[in-house]
């Protein structure tokens, strides 16, 4: 039995295809980096420690104070967050200010973890 040429081409296609495949499927993984500060489980985190830095300030922060003991917090994660800067910080606020009208300021934050809210 003899195979034909397109036969034979086909097979070259089919293993050059898997090939193909095979050497680029560690670029298609998508894991996350150990050090991703850009997800949900982040934002959530710092947000949780923004709010017990403002618990335990007794006067209102500006934001650039209140990023001064966010970072200096002993339990700040600095391998994680080692990007978190000011512009992140505004950004984060920007976001918790959008899903919580009722907020327009860190001082208004402020207050309402002083409430117990």
């Amino acid at each position: 039995m003899e195979i034909s040429n397109s036969t034979w081409m086909m097979i070259a296609f089919v293993a050059g295809t898997a090939l193909s495949i095979w050497k680029m499927y560690p670029f298609l993984v998508n894991k996350t980096l150990e050090d991703d500060d850009t997800g949900e489980d982040a934002h959530n985190y710092l947000i949780e420690h923004m709010y017990k830095v403002l618990k335990n300030a007794q006067e209102t922060p500006d934001v650039k104070e209140l990023h001064e003991k966010m970072i200096n917090h002993e339990e700040f994660d600095k391998e994680r967050f080692w990007r978190f800067n000011l512009n992140k910080l505004n950004q984060l606020l920007n976001i918790h200010y959008s899903k919580n009208p009722h907020l327009n300021s860190v001082e208004d934050i402020h207050k309402e973890v002083k409430r117990g809210n």
